[in-house]
């Protein structure tokens, strides 16, 4: 039976597998802005990060404790002059394994974070996500995910 539970230190080399492959579906949509294959973070900065609790990271664990997913998340608070006072826990990365799609675990990390924002008394959770990435999209919409801001752009250079 899978489980969510916090990212520990042991899980840095799995962790940094996924980021490997979810870099490449970023890669491999767009070239022109992702290099490939690497990490956007090294394992020493990965370290820091699992230490913060304003950046909890989970993993999606097997019986065997294997990683097969994680989840990046970041809490972030807004408000001021023109924004309502709000707490939202920004999602920056879920990736499920490849050889673990299709088996609940990206649903699982997805679910888990939301009982934790909903524990923490956030108003949202958010995410941004790459137009070159459509199944990711799909996988967002099917969980009731609905935009509420896009990103656009213009290239200038070929």
């Amino acid at each position: 039976m899978n489980r969510v539970r916090f990212a520990e230190e042991k899980d840095i080399p799995a962790i940094m597998d996924l980021l490997v492959q979810v870099n490449m579906v970023h890669h491999n949509g767009r070239p022109d802005l992702f290099k490939g294959p690497t990490t956007k973070y090294t394992a020493d900065e990965l370290r820091e990060i699992l230490k913060r609790t304003e950046t909890p990271v989970f993993v999606c664990v097997d019986d065997l404790d294997r990683v097969l997913g994680h989840g990046f998340c970041i809490l972030q608070h807004s408000g001021g002059q023109l924004m309502e006072e709000l707490d939202t826990l920004y999602i920056d990365d879920i990736c499920v394994s490849e050889d673990a799609r299709g088996q609940g675990v990206g649903r699982a990390l997805y679910e888990h974070i939301l009982d934790y924002a909903r524990g923490l008394g956030c108003y949202n959770v958010t995410l941004n996500v790459w137009s070159c990435n459509p199944g990711a999209m799909k996988f967002y919409e099917k969980l009731g995910l609905v935009p509420y801001k896009v990103g656009m752009e213009k290239i200038l250079k070929n």
